[in-house]
């Protein structure tokens, strides 16, 4: 008999924790709000991962991981004919395009992704069946589940406080201005370079966030660091409706702005 129940009453993490000290074979199936996801064990080790229609094929978890591109993908594909994933990566390996590292590579943070994503999951149902296991011809890895639940678990809180921090990111970026301040002299990654490349106060922060392929949490965490630098503000976005009620502020005066600080700088100084 399969395991089910609510996830409201057992959390992933529990789920997880059983899974491993019980070295349990079989799949582990999500139902959550809008989507469901599919995660395999063997003997307790994480195999394999999947969620909802996304191509959890060999070709589309490279084309995802950025190991290729869909143009690639596509003549790889015609190319392979009918050929498993197994024979698919060997395809890749000799042909020169990925070595074998690479795949695994990918293969591995397509996973992790995935099961770091459940970990916030608290509405839905889950159902573990026992020995069933991915398709034979899907390539899988073994991880330690160990590492997972407590990386999982610190994600989950972090994720927590970023939400309390950023709560909306239906909102957009603008740089705050400062005399002499260059964003240019500020040492950014590569990942908050491309943040910063959309913002404008008519992107949101999601659509900033989907134009980068980031997830909740990754968006969140650069604009937090981004936040604290005093590179930028959070603003609404343009044409934006103001709420029901709200009071229509007059535009900044420049001059009177800068004025003001100017003689709060001094009075500060003079205490």
């Amino acid at each position: 008999m399969a395991l089910k129940g609510n996830l409201r009453d057992f959390s992933v993490t529990q789920l997880l924790n059983l899974i491993n000290l019980a070295r349990k074979t079989g799949t582990l199936t999500l139902e959550g709000p809008s989507e469901a996801a599919w995660i395999s064990f063997r003997e307790g080790k994480l195999i394999y991962a999947q969620m909802g229609n996304e191509d959890a094929t060999l070709a589309g978890v490279l084309v995802k991981a950025g190991s290729l591109n869909s143009q690639q993908a596509q003549t790889i594909r015609a190319r392979a004919g009918d050929k498993s994933d197994k024979e698919l990566g060997l395809l890749l390996i000799n042909a020169g395009y990925l070595t074998q590292q690479a795949i695994l590579t990918s293969i591995r943070q397509h996973i992790l992704d995935i099961v770091y994503q459940l970990f916030s999951w608290m509405d839905g149902f889950f159902r573990f069946d026992a020995d069933v296991l991915p398709p034979e011809d899907r390539i899988t890895i073994r991880l330690d589940l160990e590492d997972i639940i407590i990386q999982g678990s610190r994600r989950l809180k972090e994720s927590e406080q970023l939400q309390e921090e950023i709560p909306n990111l239906e909102m957009a970026l603008d740089f705050v201005e400062r005399p002499g301040a260059n964003i240019r002299d500020v040492n950014l990654s590569v990942e908050e370079w491309r943040v910063v490349s959309y913002i404008n106060p008519k992107n949101t922060i999601r659509q900033i966030a989907k134009a980068n392929k980031m997830s909740d949490l990754e968006i969140r965490r650069i604009v937090f660091g981004l936040l604290q630098a005093g590179l930028v503000d959070i603003v609404r976005p343009k044409g934006m409706p103001l709420p029901p009620g709200a009071r229509q502020l007059p535009p900044v005066d420049k001059k009177q702005q800068t004025s003001l600080v100017n003689r709060l700088i001094q009075r500060v100084r003079s205490l």
